[in-house]
């Protein structure tokens, strides 16, 4: 069981060619999902990647995603942190008191790909992405 910290960056529409550069740069393995592999209705979103996620052999790890159309792209403010792993509880634990006093801006709960997620910005404006990976 594991829970991994890393940084999340957003992107405006060309994260696949930032993620494709990393990958360049730092080498590893790169997966990208788009919006459209998991059914997003809007045609517009369905070659932007949903998730990417950049995994190198000397053990960093990167994530990167498209922002969708309802969440305002501010160049300069792009960098999220992103909890993520199997440990539910200590996850919903790092959850409850992120979130308490915080904007939230996605409820934590099971979303379309199937692990629970949940986004918020605490009260220091940092910007959390808390995902619960289903147990295998």
């Amino acid at each position: 069981m594991t829970v991994r910290l890393n940084p999340y960056l957003n992107f405006d529409g060309n994260a696949r060619e930032a993620m494709e550069f990393y990958h360049e740069v730092l080498g590893g393995t790169l997966k990208l999902n788009t919006f459209g592999e998991f059914g997003a209705p809007d045609a517009a979103l369905a070659d932007k990647i949903m998730h990417g996620q950049l995994e190198t052999d000397g053990g960093l790890t990167l994530m990167a995603g498209d922002l969708p159309p309802n969440v305002e792209y501010q160049r300069g403010n792009t960098m999220t942190v992103s909890l993520s792993g199997d440990e539910a509880d200590k996850l919903r634990g790092y959850w409850a008191k992120l979130s308490d006093g915080a904007t939230v801006l996605t409820k934590l709960e099971k979303q379309m790909w199937g692990d629970e997620f949940g986004a918020c910005i605490d009260r220091f404006g940092v910007q959390w992405l808390v995902d619960i990976g289903q147990q295998a």
